[in-house]
Parts: C-alpha cells; sequence; structure tokens
C-alpha cells in the first residue's frame, strides 16, 4: 500500500523506534524488501537515489517502486533519496513518488533554505512530503552519493531555524554517520541527537546506517532517530551470499541476492524495533 510517511513517522517518535529506509537499483532488490515487510506487517520507505540513475532511470524507478508498493498490504513509501536537482525531484513527483529529500547540504545554510523551501512548496501542494538535509552526512565511496566528501555535523542552534524558514517534514542529521563501508566502527554522537531531539518536533533522520554497528543503531532508534537509510549493507550481503553459496545459474545467483537482502532488512527490522503501523 503505497503511502507517504507522515503517519508512521509519528507513531515511530511517539514509541520511540525507527523505520527501515532501503535503497533499491532493480526489480529484485525492490521485490526483495517489500516481501520482506509484508512478511514481517511491517512499514517500509523504498527508496530510490539520483546518484543510481546510471543503474537504473527514475522512470524505471517509479514503474518498479509504483508495481511493488501497491503489491503488498503494509504501508510502503516510495521516496527519493538524495535529490540533486530540482526539476529531477519535480519529475520524481508526477511520477508518483509519496516521499523526496531535496539535498543542498553543501550548499550554504541560506541556499539551503531557498531550496528546500521551494521543494516544499512544490511537494506540499501535490501531497508529497519532503525531506531534507541539515550538516553533511559524508561519503567513503560513490555507492550511494554523488562523490565522496567528509562529514560536518549539524549545528544545533541553525535547526529550529532551518525547520520554521522551510516546513520541512523531516530533517536528515549528520552525527557521526557516512556513506559506504567503514573501517571500524563510527563514533555517535548522542548529546548531538539528544540536543537535536529535545529542540525540535520534526522528525529526524539518520544517513550513513550501513556497518554503523548493531548497538549504535539500536541506540539511534530509541533515543530520537525516526528513519534510518540502509544500502551498502544490502549489496554487500548479496555479494558475500553469491561468493559462499556459488549458485550454478543466473537464477539461482538471483535467488541467492535477493534472500540475503531480505535477510538484512529483516534484521534491522529487530534492530531498530521497528513496530506495526495502521495507515
Amino acid at each position: 500500500m503505497k503511502t507517504n510517511s507522515k503517519q508512521m513517522y509519528q507513531v515511530a517518535k511517539q514509541q520511540g523506534f525507527a523505520i527501515p529506509h532501503a535503497n533499491f537499483i532493480d526489480l529484485n532488490s525492490a521485490r526483495a524488501f517489500v516481501q520482506t515487510a509484508e512478511k514481517r506487517g511491517l512499514p517500509l520507505l523504498l527508496a530510490y537515489a539520483q546518484s543510481h540513475q546510471s543503474i537504473l532511470s527514475l522512470e524505471e524507478a517509479a514503474a518498479i517502486g509504483n508495481c511493488m508498493a501497491e503489491s503488498v498490504s503494509v504501508p510502503i513509501v516510495l521516496h527519493l533519496d538524495h535529490g540533486e536537482d530540482i526539476d529531477f525531484i519535480k519529475r520524481a513527483i508526477e511520477l508518483g513518488f509519496t516521499s523526496v529529500m531535496i539535498d543542498a547540504s553543501q550548499q550554504s545554510f541560506e541556499e539551503n533554505v531557498r531550496l528546500t523551501k521551494e521543494v516544499v512548496e512544490y511537494a506540499h501542494a501535490r501531497g508529497v512530503v519532503v525531506e531534507a538535509e541539515l550538516g553533511h552526512v559524508g561519503a567513503n565511496d560513490t555507492s550511494e552519493a554523488a562523490q565522496v566528501t567528509d562529514s560536518v555535523y549539524t549545528e544545533v542552534k541553525d535547526v529550529q531555524d532551518f525547520v520554521d524558514q522551510t516546513h520541512v517534514d523531516s530533517l536528515a542529521i549528520s552525527i557521526g554517520t557516512a556513506h559506504g563501508i567503514y573501517k571500524g566502527v563510527p563514533k555517535i554522537n548522542f548529546e548531538r541527537l539528544h540536543e537535536i531531539a529535545e529542540l525540535t518536533s520534526v522528525p529526524l533522520v539518520l544517513h550513513g546506517g550501513s556497518s554503523s554497528g548493531d548497538d549504535n543503531l539500536g541506540r539511534c532508534a530509541h533515543e530520537g532517530i525516526t528513519k534510518i537509510n540502509i544500502y551498502t549493507d544490502f549489496i554487500v550481503s548479496a555479494f558475500e551470499a553469491i561468493q559462499d553459496k556459488a549458485p550454478q545459474d543466473y537464477i539461482g545467483l538471483k535467488q541467492v541476492a535477493d534472500q540475503a537482502m531480505g535477510a538484512m532488512l529483516d534484521h534491522y527490522y529487530d534492530v531498530f524495533g521497528t513496530k506495526a503501523v495502521k495507515e
């Protein structure tokens, strides 16, 4: 059942759990994710990143995402991850995405506000919710992000001003994670998370969840983060399963990969303490 994230985010905030955000790059990964959500009876953000358009076009992603979201009974948000320009974001909305992210986190505060406001005005008029990023979650590789960058922590003093000016529906904050694979486990700034969570009622989002450590992510889910993004862990688990089980044909290879990605989502549902949400 395709929906937007407003209701599920409010429930998650009130009950102290997080909802997984799973990036799909083809039909198989999308199907593995929604079937796992249906099996567990739990909500999901089924997400497509603009940086993956060389793998899967926006039009292809919309067709797959709309089909998969409507194929199950649990709430599925079709989300555009890391929208980098307004025209692309508008096209996503026209194609049926129910949630979009404008990522202007590397711009100045003023430009981030301006771009986010423009997207919010366009999206809200069409019943679509908007996520923005304040601070910058860097990237160790370009598997999900557009380029390798350093992280910049979210400044607590900027949060309420940004929210008040933009009327954004959710806010991605930078507290120590990064996109890609870590060497070791990152140190999460929980003090910064608590300060921001106490300051604003807007649902908070964590990017760069992959390989951040179950203890870290579990704490984030219970201490103020409403949605956690995962991508790299899915594709790594699929590749490792293929290497381990050595399927003998292409169909078998896809089945092994699908099972591994579904199992990884299943695992994170438990880590995040995700609960059922009625729409």
